[in-house]
């Protein structure tokens, strides 16, 4: 008897010592982690942990982290509170279906994938307050489908769209940058209708535009007029590209089908319709029409420029470049011995003597002798 005693005592001091930091009852197994500078989760929890305080350490939750807490699927509570989360992959904590309460507060978390929640089928209570989340959908919590508690207190939220299908008793919103224009007309229309307590409601307000800072996001005028006027500005200013760009692709893909037919055969063209024939009628009509106004203004102007006569004048350096060309041509004749050597100086000056008094163009030969003997 006294030797099963000390077997008991000293199995359950063992086991004291391995779970040193875990309170076990007949339904819950507590184990608190927290302030103890952990980089990762630890590895050795027991599987059968109920509730786990990861508090005060620095966790980032990278893919060892989330095969850690897939090994955890008794988890009801999890705390990972003032810790290094930057980002919220997908799938992140998709094997604790019995999670109810998840507190990510005061960490760093700047983006929260589509799919981060999934799997949180029983979760209640969402506390992302004091991070820096700058854009949140409510698809991101389409997956909760028992939430009834939201904290997005500070963070960087200028706008939440949000679903009237998203059921919830309370949400705090404050200390966000809110920009009380269209972009937040659905949540204001969703805080009106829905039951929802908003937590600090007088101290959540309008940060843009000015005219509106210190006003309740509940209570700030947003015209509905000016934002369908707004929504139709911007459906209209799409690019034209764009449509073009679209309607061409989707022709030519009906082409390309038609062509080749769905067993790769050869198949007939698609028939255009009369617009079509219409439009290529007028733009051949306004082409030709272009045309032939240019061509009859523009023939005359070069028929006259073809056949009408025009003088060129004498350029100045002619008269040196007759000179330098006729003194070649009289070197080469050979030397008469009657004749002195200033005979041909002679005969160059007699043959380039210009008159000062002509106009300095090249007579025409064609010029009418008739007209040269009367005057």
């Amino acid at each position: 008897m006294k030797m099963s005693w000390l077997i008991i005592w000293a199995g359950m001091l063992l086991w004291n010592q391995v779970t040193a930091d875990c309170n076990i009852t007949s339904q819950t197994v507590i184990c608190d982690e927290s302030g103890k500078n952990l980089s990762s989760i630890p590895t050795d929890l027991l599987q059968n942990v109920t509730e786990l305080n990861l508090k005060n350490n620095k966790i980032t939750l990278k893919h060892n982290d989330k095969n850690i807490l897939i090994k955890l699927p008794n988890l009801t509570k999890l705390h990972l509170n003032e810790n290094m989360i930057t980002v919220l992959q997908n799938n992140s904590f998709c094997n604790l279906t019995k999670l109810v309460i998840l507190d990510i507060s005061n960490n760093y978390i700047n983006t929260v994938h589509q799919a981060a929640f999934a799997g949180l089928y029983q979760l209640i209570v969402l506390n992302l307050s004091h991070n820096r989340i700058t854009q949140l959908d409510s698809d991101v919590f389409s997956s909760l489908k028992n939430l009834r508690v939201l904290n997005l207190q500070n963070n960087l939220l200028e706008s939440f769209h949000i679903k009237p299908s998203f059921k919830l008793t309370t949400i705090t919103l404050d200390g966000n940058p809110w920009n009380c224009s269209c972009s937040l007309l659905d949540l204001q229309m969703w805080l009106t209708a829905s039951k929802v307590t908003m937590e600090n409601e007088n101290n959540t307000t309008c940060t843009f535009p000015n005219i509106k800072q210190k006003v309740s996001i509940k209570t700030a005028t947003i015209q509905l007029v000016d934002c369908e006027t707004e929504k139709l500005s911007e459906e209209t200013t799409i690019p034209s590209t764009y449509a073009i760009k679209h309607q061409s692709t989707v022709f030519l893909t009906a082409l390309t089908s038609n062509i080749t037919g769905n067993n790769g055969t050869h198949a007939e063209l698609p028939v255009l319709g009369k617009s079509w024939t219409f439009l290529v009628g007028v733009l051949g009509f306004v082409l030709s029409t272009t045309l032939l106004i240019f061509t009859a203004i523009k023939c005359p102007t070069w028929y006259q420029y073809l056949m009408s006569y025009r003088h060129r004048r004498l350029e100045e350096n002619d008269p040196e470049m007759f000179e330098q060309e006729f003194s070649a041509d009289m070197s080469s004749f050979p030397a008469v011995s009657d004749i002195d050597n200033e005979d041909p100086i002679v005969i160059f000056d007699k043959t380039n003597t210009f008159e000062p008094e002509e106009d300095g163009f090249i007579e025409d030969k064609y010029i009418d002798t008739y007209v040269t003997e009367q005057s």
